[in-house]
């Protein structure tokens, strides 16, 4: 199946999901990130999940990580339309957040840092495939920034969904991930 498929079927799939069974994979996603057995690092980019796509919050993670290792240094992306690339931005408790052109929370002001400095990424998906191939939103926009990143810089998603069979049109400028995780399985490439 084509991307541009696998997204469509995707966001409906997500789009379907009742607050009980987002709230339970929520939690299940959580236990599962507990089991993955990585050091917790210090620079996380995250994201902002989107409401009204129904998007997995990373929160949940970031807060674990938080706990976990308190010298943690959170960073959220700002998209740079022109160039079609993010800026990983650090953030603190009382950073603001505003909307950008697509309706994406970014932080407002912050300090920039290079992508040689992330340690992990939770990197948002629709979908993914039993090889690490991730279907996003289409613009490459997450691929760009992982192709800067170190080798040793955990790659990491989080799914509702099981592994399609087949991503038909992955591409050389599609970076895999290390891992996803799902409500009942870690897979790791």
């Amino acid at each position: 199946m084509h991307k541009k498929d696998i997204r469509k079927i995707y966001k409906e799939r997500r789009l379907n999901l009742t607050v009980p069974e987002k709230l339970r994979m929520d939690d299940l996603l959580l236990i599962q990130f507990q089991q993955l057995g990585i050091h917790i690092p210090v620079t996380i980019l995250t994201y902002a999940g989107m409401e009204k796509f129904n998007e997995f919050d990373p929160a949940l993670i970031t807060d674990y990580c938080h706990f976990k290792n308190p010298q943690q240094v959170l960073c959220f992306p700002v998209m740079n339309a022109e160039t079609h690339t993010l800026q990983p931005i650090s953030i603190h408790a009382d950073t603001a957040f505003e909307a950008n052109a697509l309706d994406i929370p970014e932080p407002v002001g912050g300090v920039p840092v290079f992508t040689n400095e992330l340690d992990l990424v939770i990197v948002p998906l629709l979908a993914f495939d039993g090889k690490g191939n991730r279907v996003g939103y289409g613009k490459g926009y997450y691929d760009r920034l992982l192709a800067e990143c170190r080798q040793d810089c955990v790659k990491v998603g989080f799914s509702y969904f099981e592994p399609v069979d087949v991503i038909d049109d992955v591409n050389e400028h599609d970076i895999k991930l290390d891992y996803v995780i799902t409500p009942g399985a870690i897979f790791a490439f």
